[in-house]
């Protein structure tokens, strides 16, 4: 949830214009109406607009935006600490918003409609248990891990929702929630359950038991701060110099460490031609980890290096890189390299006929036969407009494809045209023995260890290994690509394929403030390139910005899923950036 600049634009019919009034009030959606928000449009002093937002069952509440503004009948907003965007048209009536939400490189359609007023705003006052509570049943030898989301309605009720998370089941809606002194209690019609609990005196716990047949004991615990308590970012510093920055990170991420020790992150930072890399908990600067997405911009500049060989064009159909006979040619329009490269093809995040043997490592058995049996079944048509659709299946097609027509394997394509001439002696996907031991545990969103991923025919989508002071350098090259070391291979050719490859080429979301060239996303204000990556026990996140000649990497030894919080990986960054731009930064 590598996960991941935003913009917000609302039009009020044809006619009218919006103000900020009007718009005042609680929103409420739901991403691919699975993942509940809550978008908060509230009036300052000066009369313009405030935002945060909520993802209830991400726990994620109180999420700041920024810079929103109302022109007309656009409204416009960013939201730095998830990276995502989103736009939208308001009906006639002013009630709902229909568009699309954008973030992590994913598009998808997002409907918000007004549930509260700013007229019923002036009458609601919080409620104690106003926020996200976390807790675990435990059954014999099967422990279920729930989380429960209130907030204050309309009236002086108390709307609330439940996730089961180890279930997957996400945004349970509850009813007759009431707090009648300390006493809690819910219904939870759709699993047929009861809570009964007592709030502590410090408002920080509940003591309770769930019914759903068999009563068991059930003890909540707040989750984050309360909407008082919400962690403000730290006031501005003079910017610090690079080689004051670990002493500073080593005071953020000790509560960290000490929180969870089997935690391991590496920090790398490139600042005008200087390095360092950190490395805290269990983690060393060697630690190799997984970086899962971020592979694909592997496979990208390998296209880039690809083109300038003369081997494939941008514009040459996917389907004349196959074997001959995998699949026929469309009547009409048909995926090229460039589509699979700018995630614009029109295929699906992921092929249908992914079933994997083992779910702890769901890519290992997906083989190049069947990829080449869903082509068949599915056809290389692109569809007249297609708009950006992250898809793991079309970049891993793209590194097939490309691999064929290198006449090797794509790991062994990526050392001759990427790791190889850039000296990169860590990025691989195979692990010498000496590299094993420097393999750092990983571990899932519930802290327990899980094995290592391993992809197949769908390689170039996730399957390296690197290491921060490799990824470093690997953005050194691309910030400056008039002088890149070429070790061997096709490095003569690597100058002239960057800018190929870095050159932003189509829409990521249609306010145009982020973009994509083959593979890299961009920030277009910033003129910042990133892309972040998630396996099941490992997290990364390469940002770097030509303008300031500046790199920061993350490496982060778990799925990055953070009840409460943005991305661990996002929120590093930013506290790196904010630290070295003495700007206000939030504490880790």
């Amino acid at each position: 949830m590598v996960l991941v600049g935003c913009c917000l634009a609302v039009h009020w019919g044809m006619a009218q214009s919006a103000s900020p009034q009007a718009l005042a009030g609680d929103w409420q959606g739901a991403i691919a109406g699975k993942l509940p928000l809550v978008l908060h449009l509230r009036t300052d002093q000066s009369g313009g607009l405030t935002a945060t937002l909520d993802s209830p069952t991400q726990g994620a509440m109180g999420l700041e935006g920024a810079d929103a503004k109302l022109a007309g009948t656009t409204f416009s907003l960013q939201v730095p600490a998830v990276q995502g965007s989103y736009s939208g048209t308001i009906s006639a009536d002013g009630k709902t918003i229909a568009g699309t939400w954008t973030q992590g490189g994913q598009s998808t359609p997002l409907v918000f409609h007004q549930t509260v007023t700013a007229a019923e705003l002036a009458q609601m006052k919080p409620s104690p248990v106003d926020g996200t509570w976390n807790g675990a049943l435990h059954a014999g030898q099967v422990t279920l891990r729930l989380a429960f989301h209130f907030h204050a309605a309309p009236g002086g009720t108390i709307s609330g929702s439940m996730d089961s998370i180890d279930q997957g089941a996400m945004g349970i809606a509850c009813s007759d929630v009431k707090l009648d002194g300390q006493k809690l209690t819910l219904s939870v019609p759709a699993v047929h359950g009861t809570y009964e609990g007592t709030l502590s005196a410090d408002g920080k716990s509940i003591q309770g038991t769930w019914s759903q047949g068999t009563p068991l004991e059930l003890n909540l615990n707040r989750a984050g701060a309360t909407a008082a308590e919400a962690p403000k970012p730290m006031p501005a510093q003079p910017p610090l110099a690079l080689k004051d920055l670990k002493p500073v990170l080593d005071k953020e991420f000790a509560p960290v460490v000490a929180a969870w020790p089997q935690g391991g992150v590496v920090v790398g930072v490139l600042d005008h031609g200087q390095r360092q890399v950190m490395a805290f908990g269990t983690a060393k600067p060697d630690s190799i980890f997984e970086i899962g997405s971020v592979t694909k911009t592997f496979t990208g500049l390998a296209l880039g290096q690809m083109v300038l060989q003369k081997k494939v064009t941008l514009d040459e159909p996917v389907r004349e890189l196959l074997p001959p006979g995998t699949v026929e040619k469309p009547a009409g329009p048909e995926i090229s390299l460039l589509d699979l490269a700018t995630q614009h093809s029109g295929l699906p995040r992921l092929p249908d006929n992914l079933k994997p043997a083992n779910m702890a490592d769901p890519y290992a058995d997906y083989s190049a036969e069947k990829l080449e049996a869903y082509l068949k079944q599915h056809g290389v048509a692109r569809p007249e407009k297609t708009a950006f659709l992250y898809s793991n299946l079309g970049v891993g097609l793209l590194g097939f494809a490309l691999a064929q027509r290198a006449g090797v394997s794509w790991p062994q394509m990526i050392h001759d045209e990427v790791t190889g001439p850039m000296g990169l002696k860590d990025t691989v996907v195979t692990l010498s023995a000496e590299q094993q031991a420097r393999f750092i545990q990983g571990y899932n969103g519930a802290h327990d260890a899980v094995g290592p991923w391993h992809l197949d025919a769908l390689a170039g989508a996730g399957a390296l290994r690197s290491t921060a002071t490799d990824l470093l350098t690997y953005c050194e090259t691309l910030m400056h690509p008039d002088r890149p070391k070429a070790k061997h291979g096709d490095g003569k050719t690597l100058a002239q394929a960057i800018p190929l490859v870095l050159d932003p080429r189509a829409d990521v979301d249609p306010s145009g403030t982020m973009k994509i060239g083959l593979v890299w996303l961009v920030r277009m204000a910033q003129d910042e390139y990133w892309h972040d990556g998630g396996t099941g026990g490992y997290s990364s996140l390469v940002v770097f910005d030509p303008k300031k000649d500046r790199a920061i990497v993350v490496l982060y030894n778990c799925e990055d899923i953070t009840p409460g919080q943005p991305q661990m990986t996002d929120r590093i960054a930013a506290n790196v950036a904010a630290l070295l731009d003495g700007k206000p930064a939030m504490s880790l």
